[in-house]
């Protein structure tokens, strides 16, 4: 797909210092990554964030993580720019440059080495249910055996929006773009059941946030 537009309240980010920062993603950093020190597999080694955005996770995430190699990625080339300043200014060295990637298209997944961990915050209700489900199933094919698959953000639950910013929210997404809207929190637990994941966790998060954690089942290579 080509990059979304999304109404302004939905994708705040402001230059600063040569970068893009968004106040969102600084509340959300901490209980983000203490969520993923949590749930990482304790021998993964490779990470791999879809939608990187500004940049401001994943330099927080390599320096909560630090025995993982994160692979940023991100279909906006303005954020790309930004997502490496953030790392060119950080003494970091567990990140790579960031890659151009659009994850809700199909194919990506096999051509990406085996992922430990793939992150994913605030993009499912910016998208259509169909790329959201092909998302899902080529981040499962990118998966190594036993890696972990976070998906973060706002979502219905059980068909219900929960409170009156949620019901604000996603009528402002729909009325934008009718594909898009909170997609429900048992549709995206099936549609990882379906790309052959196991349901290890939903964890509550701040906000009236949702943190859903996948496991891909089978063995890992000895060695």
């Amino acid at each position: 797909m080509a990059v979304r537009s999304v109404p302004s309240l939905a994708s705040v980010a402001s230059p600063k210092d040569g970068k893009l920062f968004a106040e969102s993603a600084a509340r959300n950093l901490a209980p983000l990554c203490d969520l993923l020190q949590q749930v990482a597999p304790p021998l993964g080694h490779r990470a791999l964030e879809l939608a990187s955005g500004t940049g401001q996770h994943v330099i927080g995430y390599a320096s909560r993580l630090p025995d993982f190699s994160w692979q940023p990625s991100e279909a906006d080339p303005a954020r790309l720019d930004s997502i490496n300043a953030y790392i060119a200014a950080t003494d970091l060295t567990n990140i790579r440059p960031a890659m151009p990637l659009d994850a809700t298209a199909t194919g990506w997944g096999a051509a990406q080495h085996p992922q430990d961990l793939i992150v994913l915050s605030n993009l499912l209700h910016l998208i259509s249910s169909a790329e959201a489900q092909c998302l899902i199933q080529e981040a499962a094919v990118a998966l190594a055996p036993q890696g972990r698959l976070v998906i973060y953000g706002p979502f219905s639950r059980g068909g219900e929006l929960t409170s009156p910013g949620d019901r604000s929210f996603h009528s402002a997404l729909t009325a934008h773009d009718p594909e898009t809207g909170y997609k429900d929190d048992f549709d995206v637990l099936d549609w990882g059941e379906a790309a052959g994941l196991r349901t290890t966790q939903v964890v509550e998060m701040p906000a009236n946030n949702l943190a859903l954690v996948f496991c891909k089942e089978g063995s890992q290579p000895d060695g």
